[in-house]
This record gives C-alpha cells, structure tokens and sequence, in this order.
C-alpha cells in the first residue's frame, strides 16, 4: 500500500435569506485549508451557481454531475455551512451523486457581537437540518468534534485529519484482495474463517497451495540478480544469525517467489502457512518475507489467518504505520491488566523500534531444526501506545464482528523468546471475558499509536461490521 493523496468532494452550502458572501468567505478559507494540510479538493467551478455554492436543486443536480465525473478521484465528501445552509442542495448532491464514500458535516460558529441580519450564520440550527436529511435518505455520515466551530481552529484541522484515515480506511477495504497462500495448521481451528461472508464485504480471498510457491521459489537461480539484492536487502534490514549464507538465499528466493504471485494476482495483503509445510519441504521459515511486506504496509499474517490480516491492514491504514499480529500469549504475573502480547515473530521491522535479530525459530527449531528455521524477526518491542483491533467471520450469524481498543506497550522485562510486547490494557478482564464468550481467535492485530476513534467510525459507522469497542 502506497501513501496515497486523499481528495474530498466539498460542498460550501448556503441559504438566500442569509448574506451569501459567508459562503464566498468559507470556500476560499476551506480550499485553502486543504491545500495546505496536503488533501486535494474538487469543487464544482464557482462560475456554475449564483453564489458560487450549493444552495437548492439545481445547484444540487449540477454538483452531483460534478462529482461523478471525478468519482475516482473523491474519497470522501466535506460538507461546510458558513450559514445556515441548505439542506436540500446538500442531501440531493450527496445521493444524485452516489459515491458511496463517507461525509462530514461541519457548521461555523455565530460571534456573539454579529448576530445582526447581514452577520448572523445561524448554522447551528441549519447542521440539525441537514443531517436530519441525511438521516431520511439513509446516507451516513461523520460529525465533527463540536456541533460548530471557526474554520480556523485546531479541531477542525483534527477533525480533517481524522475524516481523512476514515476515508482510508472505508476506501481500503472495498475491492480488498486477500492472498491465501497455503492452509491453515490442522491444529487450528480457530483460524477458520468464511469467504462468503466476507466477499459480501467486498472482500475477496485469493488462495493458492503452498507447494506452487515453494516449486516457483526452487526455479529460481541462486546467483540471480534479483537474489542477490534481495539476500542484501534481508541482511540489511537486521542481524542475521545464520548458519551459513545459503540460509539467506534459500530466504530470499521464497520471498520473491511470494511476492511475485501477489503481484500477478493483484493482491494487496496475505496470509501465509507459516509451518510447517515450508520447513520441511523447503528448508526456512516464512517470517522475513512477511515482516518485509508489512514494512511496506502490506500486512501478512501468519498461519494463514485471513481474517487477522483484514484487522491488521485496517490498522495499518488508519495510522498510516504498520501493523502486526500477535498472540493473547501469557499473563504478567498477577497484574490483571497486563498482558504479555507474542509472536515467533512476522512483526514489521518499524513496529519494533529498536534492532531486531533474524533468526531460526524458537519453538519449531527445536522440533524440525535450527537449519530449516531461519527467517524468525526477533526482538522486544519499545513502550508506547498502541491500538489492538480485531475482526471474525460469524459464519452462525452470517455476519462479521469485531472489537477494538487502546492501550500501551510498556517496558517491562520479560524473559521470554520471539517478538515481545508487554502491554497493559485498562479492565484487561472483562475483555477477555468478552472474547472467550463472543468466540474470538488468539491472534490480535496491533499498531503503535491510538487511531481507535478512526476505526470505530469507519468499522462501526461505514462499513456497518458489528463491534465492541473495550473502554
């Protein structure tokens, strides 16, 4: 996934019986604004209306052609009323136009000492209006922090940035193409996960047999150019412990034949079987390869945890960071909202913070051998905050469900091997109550950094998928 631009569709309302130089004002001030934060805007041209906004139908039926003329490039919908505004120029753009994205409503403040007939705005009673409208047609839609507030003031520009990852978010998973690459561990059930149901989502799983990766990887030439960088390119993103190099290249060669089958398949994130067909058929371990695809913010999980990848990519896009998947693995002695968060590990290299080691795996080295394990990303990760998230295909209810929260990763010791994160979660308890009796997996998606509110909009509000946010 590529830091893409985020480009609004804005609609600048207004009322006649109000001083329409409000809106003039407003328009110039928002485009501004989104110039400078780095978001694009389309706008229909000022010439096209009147006033130069949206205000009635016909100014409505011009700006919903507008928009589906530019349809792929609008992410998301900005409504602003610099006045009380009109709420049928805004309802009839937004569902003329069916862009399907998501909306959010802004109104500016009255100054207490211009409330004269050319000064008033009287947009706080005009934004009940408006999303009483929306609410009729059923278009769904973000509020901002304060009912209204000064185009100028800082929780604008928050809000805007938080509309934003929304917008990723939503955009991201529709059309989501999920690479299954081999099947899950015949011990873990709890990896099942229904297609069905997700591709009502839009979501489509891709799968593939383990062995067509491991016969491509196997046709590569070890001298290759294409495996020579790549063998520096491991080597350079952190401290091999290796036998011997051909470790290395035996790495960089399933890599490659990984990457190259999400590319033919145009396929955005994946879920590997990471054991243990791969070592013992091929001779390493699948970590690396999936740490360095997160690093790009292509999550992969493991042990073809589909539904855990889906979590980790929506992570990944509202922070714009990324993600990694991790086991509720151990408690922390007998401090109840602490918990010691594991993995062998696949983590991304930036999700640790510090250097990490790669080496052969811990536990499975010690049953298939320390020679056909390499690839393990090992390390402690650094304290700080941090954003859990976690979806499940209910294929009983036919629906997909959900729950997220936020938490930090602290710096307690911990002698244990792997990728280790202590974390500490308020009421940690009930969570897990809540988990084990809403059947969810062991695996949890995380990130650094608190994004919940994002998700939370864009999960729960947009995407409509049933969630349980832990407070």
């Amino acid at each position: 996934m590529n830091k893409l631009k985020i480009s609004f569709g804005v609609i600048i309302a207004t009322r006649n019986i109000f001083n329409s130089e409000l809106a003039v004002e407003a328009r110039i001030k928002v485009l501004a604004k989104l110039e400078s934060m780095g978001f694009g805007a389309l706008i229909l041209p000022g010439e096209a209306t009147p006033t130069g906004n949206i205000e009635g139908y016909e100014d409505a039926v011009k700006c919903a052609k507008y928009f589906k003329e530019n349809a792929d490039k609008i992410d998301g919908i900005v409504v602003v009323l610099p006045n009380f505004g009109d709420e049928l120029g805004v309802v009839n753009t937004i569902k003329m136009a069916d862009l399907n994205v998501p909306v959010l409503v802004q109104a500016c403040d009255d100054d207490n000492d211009k409330v004269d007939v050319k000064s008033r705005r009287d947009a706080f009673c005009g934004k009940l209006s408006v999303c009483n409208n929306l609410y009729q047609y059923g278009i769904k839609f973000t509020d901002t922090t304060y009912h209204t507030y000064s185009l100028d003031s800082q929780e604008f520009t928050a809000d805007l940035y938080k509309f934003a990852a929304v917008c990723r978010v939503v955009k991201g998973m529709k059309g989501l193409r999920v690479g299954a690459i081999g099947t899950r561990p015949i011990g873990f059930q709890t990896m099942r996960f229904s297609e069905k149901i997700l591709q009502q989502a839009d979501i489509t799983v891709v799968p593939v047999d383990m062995s067509e990766i491991l016969a491509a990887a196997e046709k590569i030439d070890d001298y290759a150019p294409e495996v020579l960088q790549k063998v520096k390119d491991i080597q350079l993103y952190g401290t091999c412990n290796i036998l011997h190099n051909g470790q290395i290249s035996k790495q960089a060669r399933f890599g490659l034949a990984v990457e190259n089958w999400i590319e033919e398949n145009d396929i955005d994130i994946s879920a590997l079987q990471c054991w243990e067909s791969i070592e013992k058929n091929y001779g390493c371990a699948a970590c690396v390869t999936m740490s360095m695809m997160g690093e790009k913010l292509m999550p992969s999980a493991c042990e073809v945890d589909v539904a855990g990848t889906i979590g980790m990519y929506a992570l990944a896009l509202a922070a714009e960071l990324p993600s990694a998947l991790l086991d509720w693995n151990n408690n922390f002695g007998e401090d109840r909202n602490k918990v010691v968060c594991t993995h062998c590990s696949n983590y991304p290299k930036s999700f640790f913070e510090n250097k990490i080691e790669i080496g052969s795996l811990d536990i499975l080295g010690t049953v298939l051998g320390q020679e056909d394990t390499f690839g393990a990303v090992k390390g402690k990760v650094a304290p700080g905050k941090m954003t859990y998230f976690r979806i499940s295909t209910d294929d009983t209810k036919g629906k997909i469900k959900s729950y997220l929260g936020e938490g930090r990763i602290t710096d307690d010791p911990y002698g244990m091997d792997g990728g280790i994160a202590v974390c500490e979660i308020p009421k940690l308890q009930n969570l897990m109550k809540y988990m084990c009796k809403n059947g969810f997996e062991h695996h949890v998606g995380m990130v650094r950094g608190h994004v919940a509110d994002v998700l939370e909009e864009a999960v729960g509000n947009y995407l409509g998928w049933e969630l349980y946010k832990h407070e």
